[in-house]
């Protein structure tokens, strides 16, 4: 499937900022079954782009605007040609979970197998898992207890925007059992590395089908889980529509939670109130003309922390995207 996206981000200050600095996890990534084609950033006002890999593999662009604005639009352009993959057995003997317990596995994905942010075990998600009696799910192979935990929690929770924040604990989703994207996946990433499971965090877009009973927004950027199963490798669930990830999702970034991962994030100076506007739209595309390479430096990147060391005193943190 060949899709196109459009993913623009618009920050608006009611008075100018003197500088901004800003970093972004919108480029699509290369995958077996995800072929990026085309990516290009437009910047207004306009500004050097470069760009890093970060711990986790993600291409991160970032940029800084030091003269007077009041307004940073960002509009990112993707093309993408995707496949489906071979089709998922049935089930997996039940030996997988003893070699989920190897060393390899273990020590591999240590990152994804612990607590991080907020995909932490919690004791409303303890009362959620007992209440629904999630912990009989591990009588069965792994492949077999992780499809039924996605439809577990696809009827569970009712999806609806505005109930939660970008930066809302699973507490929040829990308690009001309303959310988006975001809150599911980190509430199945907590439960699959509680059952010693490596789990990440997907950020990236959805070709939403509706006669297929998608219920996320279309116009929104989208959030899933990829879990590792050493007979399979990376498998993606969609616990937000019940579905297995394949063609249809564009995967851009993978982290432990949203917070490795958002798709913007920065920090200005200035004293001003910024307001947020996102638009995305993903559709199918006609064609495709290159292949791009990771856009090039010719200096290093200095590391996120450094960057924004400097902006300390007087930074405030920008408003972030909630994943839906």
């Amino acid at each position: 499937m060949l899709l196109a996206v459009r993913h623009s981000t618009r920050y608006q200050y009611d008075q100018l900022v003197r500088e901004s600095v800003m970093e972004i996890w919108m480029q699509p990534q290369k995958r077996a079954n995800q072929r990026l084609i085309s990516f290009d950033l437009d910047l207004d006002p306009a500004a050097q782009l470069f760009s890093y890999a970060d711990t986790f593999g993600n291409a991160v662009y970032h940029f800084d605007i030091p003269q007077p604005h009041d307004r940073l639009t960002i509009v990112a352009r993707s093309a993408v040609e995707t496949e489906a993959g071979s089709p998922l057995p049935q089930g997996l003997d039940r030996g997988e979970w003893d070699r989920l317990k190897s060393d390899f596995v273990r020590g591999e994905h240590f990152d994804f197998l612990h607590p991080h942010g907020f995909s932490g075990p919690t004791e409303a998600l303890h009362a959620f898992v007992a209440e629904k009696n999630l912990a009989e799910l591990r009588v069965r192979d792994p492949l077999r207890a992780l499809t039924d935990l996605n439809t577990a929690i696809y009827e569970a929770f009712a999806y609806e925007a505005g109930v939660t924040r970008a930066d809302s604990p699973i507490d929040d989703v829990l308690k009001a059992r309303r959310g988006v994207c975001q809150d599911f996946a980190h509430v199945m990433i907590a439960i699959c590395r509680d059952w010693g499971i490596p789990a990440r965090y997907v950020s990236g877009y959805l070709f939403t089908d509706r006669k297929s009973g998608d219920r996320s927004d279309p116009d929104a950027t989208h959030a899933w889980v990829e879990v590792f199963l050493p007979s399979l490798r990376w498998v993606g669930f969609d616990p937000t529509n019940n579905i297995i990830a394949a063609e249809r999702h564009i995967a851009c970034a993978v982290g432990r939670d949203y917070s490795d991962v958002p798709p913007s994030r920065g920090v200005y100076k200035g004293e001003a109130e910024s307001e947020l506007a996102v638009g995305v739209t993903v559709s199918k595309a006609r064609a495709a003309v290159s292949e791009p390479e990771f856009l090039r430096i010719s200096q290093p990147a200095p590391r996120a922390d450094q960057r924004r060391a400097k902006y300390t005193a007087l930074a405030y943190e920008q408003q972030r995207q909630q994943q839906q």
